[in-house]
């Protein structure tokens, strides 16, 4: 057996992946490359193609094809043996396999090809092997390593230490402007003395209140962006007439009242920020967190009808000990017979077809685990859903413009599904320029007009049994039927489709199941009305 190349290439031809292991000329293999996808069959779990000079031989993984190109005198039997060889290593190093993924652990792929196959020639090997072999495990490397997060590490340090020595600046700073202009030493008569040289401000006078006093008042620069009651490093020059005053002005009330009518934001009671703020999203405290989520891709058509409707979802793992590592996740899958399951390609499948139960095909070794701060989790099981029932669309949109006169009126309404209970619901919809915001005469829920984008949102907190159907009416120059298209649904709902639920975790060691919890909720990606 002479093997001359094996490589990974994707559906469309392009080659992701390509060792060779004898001598042959660069155009030569690329041109044996070339010609593998016109000749490649379809519906073939493992197949092979002979021509005047080679054969190829290949299996299909997900969306790629796994290649082996050999001389014709080459035991087709012990070809197909090093491609299933090949297939196990594969997802070992990706997990991903998809051409992004592949290219990604290009490097490492082609290592472990040498390590199967030498000058064209399978070695007796098996995975394990193949991955020792390509650790190459060495104390330099370990201890560069090491060098170099410490250095990382103390570079934080300093960060850290720097941002927290200017905060503190910025602190006294802004406590030292809030005490006005400096100590006053005399309340009376006689001439006042102060320090601010670099707000280049000097002046006399005989107390508060005189026409050649101070005439600074406080609260002049509360209006600006900056906490209340802490003036800025530069001053304008002072308003004459006006003695220094404590506290807000009528006229500073009525001003800022009239920002607010405007649509500004007035910070008066902003505090400032003495640490780093929380992330929003809270911190995993179980031990094990399981996250079924998925997304709902839908165009409608504006007459009914649906164009589109395509439902993917994902069931991921997130570990934060690596004691709970070894562990088996016990599913119950729903009634929908709609719905298509497929396991990641390092699950044992045999186990989840028989059992409903997501393994991993070694049970000695642990799921991976992360901190509480990791965001993804490990992709265990995903799915898909495909249909052109409209009665599984969980919402529809019916939009009814018509015209009258120089005007013309828009009925909007919505119809939601039993299915279920929908929340943060916004439907938008396009309008044509106009100069003002249209007049909505009725609608159930709320309404915000963004003049910028030209878009009219439609809030509904929570639609249930209570509010299963609702409409709007607004009114907008007269405009053509299609400016109100495409409409815009967003929206998000804590079942799903497939009613995947996790119902225990089985340790593989013994002891007590460890605590998990389970996340579920149903996003939309694309939902469009056309």
């Amino acid at each position: 057996m002479v093997v001359l190349a094996a490589s990974i290439v994707g559906k469309s031809g392009k080659v992701l992946v390509s060792r060779q292991f004898v001598e042959m000329s660069r155009i030569r293999i690329e041109g044996l490359l070339a010609a593998f996808p016109k000749l490649i069959g379809i519906g073939k779990q493992h197949t092979y193609i002979e021509t005047e000079n080679v054969r190829y031989v290949y299996q299909p993984i997900e969306t790629l094809n796994l290649l082996l190109i050999t001389n014709k005198q080459s035991n087709i039997l012990e070809d197909l043996e090093t491609l299933r060889l090949l297939s196990k290593l594969v997802p070992e190093y990706s997990y991903s396999l998809d051409e992004e993924g592949i290219c990604k652990y290009a490097f490492d792929l082609i290592f472990a090809f040498d390590e199967v196959i030498s000058l064209g020639h399978t070695e007796n090997v098996t995975v394990a092997q193949v991955k020792q072999y390509c650790e190459m495990e060495s104390h330099e490397e370990k201890l560069h390593k090491l060098v170099m997060q410490s250095k990382i590490n103390e570079t934080k340090d300093v960060m850290k230490r720097k941002a927290n020595e200017i905060d503190k600046s910025k602190i006294e700073k802004n406590r030292g402007d809030k005490g006005g202009f400096g100590p006053l030493q005399s309340m009376g008569s006689g001439k006042i003395e102060n320090n601010f040289s670099d707000l280049s401000i000097s002046s006399s006078g005989t107390g508060f209140g005189s026409g050649s006093g101070f005439g600074l008042s406080t609260d002049v620069d509360s209006f600006s962006t900056k906490p209340k009651g802490r003036p800025t490093s530069s001053a304008t020059a002072p308003p004459k007439g006006l003695g220094m005053k404590l506290g807000k002005s009528q006229r500073t009330n009525q001003f800022l009242e009239s920002l607010k009518a405007e649509g500004e934001v007035i910070l008066e009671d902003a505090q400032p920020k003495l640490g780093p703020s929380r992330s929003s999203s809270a911190a995993l405290t179980d031990p094990i967190t399981l996250t079924v989520e998925e997304k709902l891709n839908v165009t409608l058509k504006r007459d009914g009808g649906v164009n589109n409707f395509d439902v993917q979802g994902t069931l991921s793992l997130q570990i934060l000990n690596q004691e709970d590592g070894h562990i088996q996740v016990q599913v119950q899958t729903g009634e929908n017979q709609a719905v298509s399951f497929k396991t990641h390609p390092n699950m044992n499948k045999e186990l989840f077809a028989n059992e409903y139960k997501l393994g991993l095909k070694d049970p000695n070794r642990p799921f991976p685990t992360g901190q509480a701060s990791d965001a993804g989790g490990v992709g265990l099981l995903k799915w898909r859903m495909q249909s052109t029932d409209e009665s599984m669309v969980p919402l529809t949109i019916n939009c009814w413009p018509s015209s009258s006169g120089n005007e013309t009126y828009v009925n909007i309404e919505y119809e939601a599904s039993s299915m279920f209970d929908l929340q943060n619901v916004v439907i938008s919809v396009p309008l044509p320029a106009l100069r003002e915001a249209p007049s909505v005469s009725q609608i159930d829920g709320e309404w915000r007009y963004d003049p910028r984008n030209s878009i009219l949102e439609w809030s509904v907190l929570l639609i249930d049994n209570s509010n299963r159907s609702g409409s709007m009416e607004f009114v907008v120059p007269q405009a053509d039927s299609s400016a109100f298209f495409p409409i815009s649904v967003r929206f998000m709902a804590t079942d799903t489709f497939s009613d995947l639920k996790v119902t225990n975790i089985i340790p593989l060691k013994g002891g007590n199941p460890p605590k998990f919890s389970q996340r579920t909720q149903l996003i939309t990606e694309n939902y469009q009305v056309v």
